[in-house]
């Protein structure tokens, strides 16, 4: 039977609750309405109007295509398509530069529900978030693909190993640049600490968008020169 100080402590924090969502009630992050419950960050017309482009199939899909005859990869999925003035498109520029990490997680969660419900996640074992340059984790205080993995692990219970891989050159912005211009922009940008935990491994690389794929490539041939293991691949948001 809960203790009387027990008891009124939970009660302390119900109101304490409930005074605080009075004073500053959560709204959704992209249209500004007030959020119910069971709703966080976003709400549900929100959420369900993003482009989904999830389509069962792992092996051919238009963020696959990317990487055929570049890298030796299993599979690879991603979640919406990546527009410019569109609602994802505000949502990314809220998770990259106005602190709001927690959509990604959300957004990971929501996907990664899907995936798990096709079997994505049975064979592989670990989860690598795309690092960022210790300069710009520094500055932004966070890593946007590590809350979209956080989402993922938590769907797949994989673990997030994000210790391993490192960015060691804080190179400049992708957005603006050619594919060539991209793969030159990321060549030799990452390296990778070998472990014994990776070996044999079956290891899903994510980031928060991909455009050409040079990122993630790059991330996978530096892994793939200490370790013996399988690689796929996952985005939040591809661009078309």
């Amino acid at each position: 039977m809960p203790s009387m100080k027990n008891y009124k402590t939970s009660n302390l924090a119900r109101i304490a609750t409930a005074v605080r969502d009075f004073l500053y009630p959560e709204v959704c992050t992209a249209c500004g309405r007030l959020l119910v419950e069971g709703e966080h960050h976003l709400c549900h017309h929100c959420l369900y109007s993003l482009p989904a482009a999830y389509n069962g199939n792992f092996y051919e899909n238009e963020m696959a295509e990317r990487f055929y005859g570049k890298i030796d990869f299993k599979k690879a999925a991603y979640g919406f398509v990546y527009q410019k003035e569109s609602l994802f498109q505000q949502l990314m520029e809220a998770l990259k530069y106005k602190g709001e990490r927690e959509i990604g997680e959300q957004l990971g969660l929501y996907v990664g529900a899907k995936l798990r419900r096709e079997g994505f996640f049975e064979d592989i074992d670990c989860i690598i978030p795309v690092p960022l340059h210790p300069k710009r984790l520094h500055s932004r205080g966070y890593n946007q693909s590590w809350w979209i993995a956080k989402g993922l692990s938590d769907q797949s219970h994989r673990i997030i190993e994000d210790q391993l891989l490192k960015r060691v050159v804080n190179n400049s912005s992708q957005t603006t640049r050619s594919i060539k211009a991209r793969w030159d922009n990321t060549k030799n940008i990452f390296a990778c600490d070998y472990s014994d935990t990776l070996q044999h491994k079956h290891i899903l690389l994510v980031d928060d968008v991909v455009t050409s794929g040079s990122t993630l490539e790059t991330c996978a041939t530096s892994i793939q020169k200490h370790h013996d293991v399988q690689i796929s691949f996952f985005a939040l948001g591809m661009a078309k």
